[in-house]
């Protein structure tokens, strides 16, 4: 009993790590492009939430991945807008954060398509960028900063509706898939750009990135210039 005690104040002693949100932010654009082409390059199927993008990068090749990307991202911002009914400052900030994650989308692109191709790469590929998105997820609903809004429509819809997180985030997931299945086969003839890994990472990545957040709540705390 005395023990248990012990244990319980040394956890409640604990000091949390004080990260910097504007790091922090650089990494999240850093890990999450990488992310998105990555699983991608793993022939599993591209994210959910870069899936439109890549869909329309398909149907309407002019613009490259990572133009489409910043192209979507700012209509989520308007739909916020919208949601909102006034000028949020952040969103247009997180639109320019989602401006430079497009560019990083297609630097991520011109040496992972490099990359080698086997059954077991591919395989590695898939779980490294699934955890990559779920941590960088994660970080960004705790940086302080605009994020990329890709990560940040679902967080303000959960806000703005009282809905959890985890099940906007699916929601949200899921509607992206059934936009890119239904233009690529309408245009294409064919689905393209979705397989079993953007299924799968539609229908958990939600709950993963919620336990991950959770972890990070326990050891980690962040500071930014917003934040004062």
């Amino acid at each position: 009993m005395e023990s248990s005690l012990k244990a319980e104040q040394n956890h409640q002693g604990e000091q949390k790590l004080v990260l910097r949100g504007e790091l922090a932010l650089l990494v999240i654009v850093l890990i999450n492009s990488f992310g998105v082409v990555l699983m991608l390059h793993s022939g599993s199927g591209i994210s959910a939430i870069s899936s439109v993008p890549y869909a329309f990068s398909k149907v309407l090749p002019f613009f490259t991945l990572g133009t489409w990307t910043y192209i979507f991202q700012g209509i989520l911002v308007l739909s916020l807008l919208i949601m909102r009914k006034k000028f949020v400052p952040q969103y247009l900030f997180s639109f320019v954060v989602g401006f430079f994650f497009g560019i990083f989308v297609d630097i991520h692109k011109s040496w992972i398509d490099l990359l080698p191709q086997t059954m077991a790469l591919r395989v590695a590929y898939f779980v490294i960028s699934y955890l990559t998105l779920c941590v960088g997820i994660a970080l960004s609903n705790r940086c302080k900063m605009p994020i990329v809004p890709t990560d940040l429509f679902p967080r303000e819809v959960s806000a703005i509706t009282k809905i959890l997180y985890s099940r906007v985030k699916v929601t949200f997931d899921v509607c992206c898939l059934a936009v890119t299945a239904i233009l690529t086969f309408a245009v294409l003839g064919r689905i393209d750009g979705l397989g079993i890994g953007t299924v799968l990472a539609a229908f958990t990545m939600g709950k993963v990135i919620g336990k991950i957040g959770e972890a990070m709540d326990r050891h980690l705390e962040f500071v930014s210039f917003l934040s004062r």
